[in-house]
């Protein structure tokens, strides 16, 4: 269960930082673009995903 944990746990790191990027206006052709609703939420969504991959890795096997 682990590598699942580290991958979902990265994969919503590279969600939330696209999602930063695009409320900031940084990537362009999205409805999401210059939204600063996104700016908001992206960080939240990455620093979960890092919090995701932290508890994975320090867990130990039971």
């Amino acid at each position: 269960m682990r590598p699942l944990f580290v991958v979902l746990g990265a994969l919503l790191v590279v969600v939330g930082g696209v999602w930063t990027f695009q409320g900031l206006g940084y990537i362009e052709g999205s409805p999401m673009t210059g939204v600063t609703t996104w700016a908001t939420i992206g960080p939240i969504v990455a620093g979960l995903g890092v919090a995701l991959v932290i508890v994975a890795l320090r867990r130990r096997d039971s």
